[in-house]
């Protein structure tokens, strides 16, 4: 398995729009076969923060997400609103 955090920041007072954006992708990735979870929060201190809490059963999986053409429609549909992105892999111990 291999966990994905990716920490996000946008443009103050786009946080309407893109939740719009990030329900459109979770919809469509959370139908990936390789995809265990995909979840996105909402930072109680800054609401242009959103941290992604993603799972997926292996690279073959992640690279196929990052193919996938609702990825593509997500990254150009963000593009404009992003201030930051930090992605970070993670897999499991014991």
């Amino acid at each position: 398995m291999i966990v994905l955090i990716v920490r996000t920041e946008i443009k103050e007072g786009a946080e309407a729009e893109c939740i719009r954006i990030f329900h459109e992708v979770t919809e469509a990735t959370r139908k990936e076969p390789g995809c265990l979870q995909y979840i996105i929060h909402q930072s109680m201190q800054n609401s242009a923060v959103f941290v992604f809490y993603e799972q997926y059963v292996d690279q073959a999986a992640v690279d196929a997400h990052r193919a996938s053409p609702h990825f593509a429609r997500y990254r150009t549909s963000i593009e404009a609103y992003l201030v930051s992105r930090s992605p970070e892999y993670f897999v499991p111990i014991g």
